[in-house]
């Protein structure tokens, strides 16, 4: 079945929880795709997972076009995000749309997601026909503003903010929203107060679905943040396997007859 925004908002409805991976490459695209993960962003957290930054303010949108093409073309039924960088929509809803329609053509992605309660760019898009994916509370692109990786809506006047920013997310037109870093008990009333989809990370088990970077979850990061699972040891298995490569070829045990010609 091809996952679509409206079939969030259908499981929503129902009560059913759906997943969410980061993804940026063929592989992990087809593989997540395969067992049923119903979306596929391709994050900014490439920035830190691919290109070696040491945040998500430094990737560009040059440089993640080809993470959406190969996400877009390897997908056959998730719902491809792409995450638009830091730089590419806060100027102006002109900016957003212009960087957004790129975004479309050029990879192939189902819709595009932005950070902070943008209401002017998600409705100037929403309306152009491009489907929006908000985000709010701990917004990593506003890292230097926000004082560092801080959990937000801790108190009554930062939760009330945070109810405000969602309300107006959902009024200008997304389709879902990312709640980042909230209290579990806040992550939970703001979704039952919404009609669109929550997606949760670092936001308990309250939201509509969940979110993890591929990286962490499986475990080949090395180091993940105290909110994050790893269901594997990938890093461990990965170091396993080119030592014993390295050691075979040193001792021209590799290549054997079978693997010649």
């Amino acid at each position: 079945m091809k996952i679509r925004t409206s079939t969030l908002l259908e499981l929503k409805r129902n009560g059913k929880k759906f997943s969410c991976l980061t993804s940026y490459d063929q592989q992990t695209a087809e593989i997540f795709d395969a067992v049923g993960i119903e979306v596929l962003l391709v994050g900014d957290s490439a920035s830190n997972t691919v290109l070696a930054n040491d945040d998500t303010i430094s990737v560009t949108l040059d440089e993640m076009i080809p993470f959406g093409k190969a996400v877009a073309r390897s997908a056959k039924s998730a719902l491809v995000v792409f995450d638009l960088p830091f730089g590419s929509y806060e100027e102006s809803a002109d900016q957003a749309l212009k960087n957004s329609i790129r975004v479309m053509k050029e990879t192939g992605a189902h819709a595009v997601k932005l950070e902070g309660p943008k209401s002017e760019q998600i409705r100037h898009l929403v309306d152009s026909g491009i489907p929006v994916m908000g985000h709010a509370g701990f917004t990593p692109q506003s890292v230097h503003a926000l004082g560092g990786y801080k959990i937000q809506g801790k108190n009554d006047e930062a939760a009330k903010r945070l109810h405000e920013d969602c309300l107006a997310i959902e009024e200008a037109g997304a389709f879902a929203v990312v709640l980042e870093m909230v209290p579990a008990d806040l992550a939970a009333e703001i979704t039952s107060e919404l009609t669109i989809p929550t997606i949760g990370i670092g936001a308990g088990a309250g939201t509509d679905g969940q979110v993890l970077v591929w990286t962490d979850f499986a475990g080949l990061s090395g180091r993940s943040p105290s909110f994050s699972k790893s269901y594997l040891n990938l890093r461990e298995l990965l170091t396993d396997a080119a030592t014993r490569y390295r050691t075979e070829v040193a001792e021209g045990a590799f290549p054997t007859k079978d693997q010649s010609f």
